[in-house]
């Protein structure tokens, strides 16, 4: 009995010594975080509206670690096999997402894995920012101001046509938001190629309507591909004040897509926070902050449980739509 007990208080005491031993080892590793290069994954193609941004703030990131932070491309199933990617990483900071509002908020049913939950599929860490959504028409449709869209929508209805970069994204949920708000009916065309194809398919008079960020569209409207109606912040824009907001003519209306990093549930707090304070510092790079600021971007700087409850207090607010668009399809 008496050499049991023994055996007993001898393994304890080795428990103990090896836990002593392993958690500064562990503190200390986190501390040093990162130690090698950081995935970064996205649903976004490249030069799309997400990449654009994500792409500068891994380069600013990367700046402050001394190691590359690395951007992935993982369009496709609606944003489901980026957060595929995400979830089944190991919580170990070194595999992150950068996930829009649409994995958020998107079509339950339409892809594995979305909309995603908060916090019990990812943490967030940060948010990333965020851009408003710019009304945009063809050329060719004749038509400069919002007003004169809702008008000429209403002479055709169900003719014109917009271009969404999948069933229950923003670019979709933004369309049935305007049909609802103007009393409008638009017929909506889904791409898996992006606004790039969208735009390319409005040009060749396929698609009249585009709706995305100014980091999607600018280029077209520079070439005088795309005319923009309207943008879709509680504001006009620093970068195009001279442009209506859609909230002029549809009092209240707001469209913004927004961004979170997030990490497989279960990463550290320690490196949760690191990953958060350090990407308040890439964002605030004079160098970063300017080229996003050029995009039309916002920079707000928030907790990881501030970014939780941002994401859930938007979860809430499109959940009308989501669920018209449900009772559609």
């Amino acid at each position: 009995m008496h050499a049991q007990r023994r055996r007993f208080m001898i393994a304890g005491l080795m428990l103990a010594t090896l836990a002593g031993l392993t958690h500064p080892a562990q503190a200390q590793a986190e501390q040093a975080y990162p130690t090698r290069p950081v995935r970064i994954i996205t649903d976004s193609a490249p030069g799309g509206s997400i990449d654009v941004p994500t792409r500068i703030i891994a380069e600013s990131l990367s700046r402050l670690w001394g190691q590359q932070a690395v951007v992935i491309n993982q369009p496709g199933a609606g944003g489901a096999i980026a957060v595929r990617t995400v979830t089944a990483a190991a919580p170990d900071g070194y595999t992150l997402g950068v996930a829009g509002v649409s994995a958020f908020v998107a079509l339950p049913g339409t892809a594995d894995n979305l909309p995603i939950q908060v916090p019990r599929d990812v943490t967030p860490v940060g948010y990333v920012g965020g851009a408003p959504m710019f009304i945009t028409a063809a050329p060719w449709l004749h038509v400069k101001t919002l007003p004169e869209l809702i008008a000429l929508a209403k002479q055709k209805p169900g003719e014109l046509s917009f271009g969404v970069n999948g069933i229950g994204r923003l670019t979709h949920l933004t369309g049935e938001l305007l049909q609802s708000r103007a009393g409008i009916k638009l017929l909506m065309v889904p791409y898996s190629g992006g606004t790039a194809q969208i735009l390319t398919d409005m040009m060749g008079q396929r698609v009249a309507l585009v709706f995305d960020a100014y980091s999607g569209i600018n280029g077209a409207v520079d070439a005088k591909n795309a005319v923009p109606l309207a943008v879709a912040s509680a504001k006009r824009l620093a970068v195009s004040p001279e442009l209506p907001t859609v909230a002029e003519t549809l009092p209240g209306f707001e469209a913004v897509g927004w961004q979170a990093l997030i990490a497989p549930a279960g990463t550290p707090d320690a490196i949760v926070a690191k990953l958060n304070a350090d990407l308040i510092k890439a964002m605030s790079d004079p160098d970063a902050k300017k080229r996003l600021g050029e995009l039309g971007r916002d920079d707000r700087a928030m907790s990881p449980q501030e970014t939780l409850t941002f994401i859930q207090g938007e979860q809430a607010k499109w959940a009308p739509i989501v669920q018209q668009i449900a009772g559609v399809h």
